[in-house]
């Protein structure tokens, strides 16, 4: 059994199933409704005969019956003619009168039927089809056999049944191909609706679940299904929404608390204890700012009209991280012609995707190295360091909310990469992850040159 993953395909492939079972039986049953019909033509005519010599039958004053056919009628039966024959019987099935020399039967006599009846024989080379038909002259009942050499039908009619399998086929294999083709063009046109839905259902993800398909064109067959996903993705809208507005609220909620926490932590006594606090307090903060970060991105759409320019963008993260690479003993380096590099984008979205790429490369560089900025006039712009870089196994992970590979590490909630990518999904963009040959990890944001 095949399987098909195309509505179209199983269509079409059913229909030419039948369309060839279909060029098979429809000539052999048309020939069979010719072949019908020419017979019953032929019997109609062979009982009118019968009715007709009967017409011409007369009983002498002796008893004898006597047939004066019409000059038309005798040369027809005539043996010159030789297409028909006649004879009419007795109860007994003796002859009475016949067209052939011999008075001979047209068909045997060893059963005479009560009613009409249709006969064939073969008579030497010849072929006779043809009627018996009992009538009643002058109160005796009489037997009038016409018969009908085949060989000498009408010649019309014999090329007409003869080639008949032969021309409908030819005539009827291209009118169901030109059907099947017609067939495709409707199947198509009326699937048209659900190809534009699969279109539109290309467009939903996490950041446009507000999309619905269309139901107006779809046909009543499938618009229960349609329904339901629209349905589905109603309820989806409003899980996501609780949910953006949940991380929203609690972000907020929590800002008023670590301020309180950072005044008091500024009064205790004894600094080392406040120094570790503060740096505790710090990371909470950074986790508060990502959560605000992730519920503000969930909503954001990029004004295709803004641009931004990547130098400028770059300079002010470098001096930005700057005190928190210097702190660590770590360098940060800009590798950029010093000319403004423009993309179409929102510049407060790109400057916190690089800056969390920053971020993410000093929290991973060793002491003593750099952190590089490049910046490319294609509207590429790379964040490298010289850390362990990125095992393959981390790939599918790597972009994923509150993913971290050390779980141990303070002031982390594995939520930079994930806005990371939520910016450049918004802009359009693409981002690219390598292992330098060095060592150490690449990360590469390519934006859209702005016009």
């Amino acid at each position: 059994m095949f399987h098909f993953k195309s509505i179209i395909s199983r269509i079409i492939c059913l229909h030419v199933i039948a369309v060839v079972i279909t060029s098979i039986f429809m000539p052999l049953a048309l020939y069979w409704l010719l072949s019908s019909a020419t017979k019953s033509l032929h019997d109609s005519a062979m009982r009118d005969q019968a009715t007709s010599i009967a017409h011409y039958l007369k009983v002498r004053p002796d008893g004898k019956l006597t047939l004066d056919l019409p000059p038309g009628f005798r040369e027809l039966y005539s043996d010159a003619y030789g297409r028909y024959a006649y004879a009419v019987l007795d109860e007994s099935g003796r002859v009475l009168l016949s067209s052939h020399k011999q008075d001979l039967p047209v068909f045997s006599t060893d059963a005479l039927p009560a009613d009409v009846e249709f006969l064939h024989a073969r008579r030497g080379d010849k072929e006779l089809s043809g009627a018996s038909v009992p009538m009643e002259i002058s109160g005796r009942t009489v037997w009038v056999q016409v018969g009908e050499d085949l060989a000498h039908r009408d010649v019309l009619t014999d090329d007409i049944v003869a080639d008949f399998f032969k021309r409908v086929g030819w005539i009827t294999l291209p009118i169901l191909l030109l059907l099947l083709a017609t067939d495709i063009l409707i199947f198509r046109r009326a699937l048209r609706p659900l190809l534009q839905a699969s279109q539109q259902a290309q467009n939903i993800s996490p950041t446009r679940i507000d999309i619905r398909l269309p139901v107006e064109e779809i046909p009543d067959e499938i618009r229960p299904l349609v329904l339901a996903v629209n349905q589905a993705l109603e309820r989806l809208e409003h899980g996501f929404r609780v949910q953006r507005e949940f991380n929203a609220d609690a972000a907020h909620e929590l800002r008023t608390p670590l301020a309180i926490l950072r005044t008091r932590i500024d009064t205790l006594a004894d600094q080392t204890i406040a120094k570790s606090l503060r740096q505790d307090v710090e990371g909470m903060s950074r986790v508060v700012s990502q959560l605000l970060d992730i519920a503000e991105l969930d909503t954001f759409a990029v004004d295709p009209s803004e641009k931004a320019d990547l130098y400028g963008i770059c300079t002010a993260v470098a001096e930005f991280v700057a005190p928190l690479a210097l702190a660590q003993e770590k360098n940060i380096a800009l590798n950029t012609a010093n000319s403004p590099i423009w993309v179409k984008g929102n510049s407060e979205m790109l400057s916190r995707a690089v800056r969390n790429l920053a971020e993410n490369a000093i929290n991973h560089t060793p002491r003593g190295t750099t952190v590089e900025f490049v910046i490319e006039s294609d509207g590429t712009v790379s964040v490298l360091d010289h850390g362990p870089g990125i095992k393959d196994s981390e790939r599918p992970h790597l972009f994923r909310r509150f993913w971290r590979r050390d779980r141990r590490r303070a002031g982390s909630a594995g939520l930079g990469l994930a806005i990371v990518r939520r910016i450049v999904e918004a802009h359009g963009a693409s981002i690219k992850v390598e292992n330098r040959p060095t060592g150490g990890a690449q990360f590469s944001l390519q934006f859209a040159p702005a016009d």
